[in-house]
């Protein structure tokens, strides 16, 4: 599992998708989403607007990341 930091909370599911490099853009993104490929925490999450915080899970497919907060 990889950590991907981010600079403050929440983030959106959608924002994170691009940052961790999931998806190549916002399109990309919500193709994945409503494909249902997107677990957050365990459960498959449709809400592109999800607010995830420092220590959520978030997988797509194989890849595992977990989420940090820059100090």
């Amino acid at each position: 599992m990889r950590t991907v930091e981010i600079s403050e909370e929440p983030i959106r599911l959608g924002q994170f998708l691009k940052l961790a490099a999931f998806a190549e853009d916002g399109a990309h993104a919500k193709e994945l989403i409503e494909d249902g490929e997107v677990h957050v925490n365990g459960a498959v999450e449709l809400r592109r607007g999800a607010q995830l915080r420092a220590g959520d899970v978030v997988v797509v497919g194989t890849d595992e990341v977990r989420i940090s907060v820059r100090p």
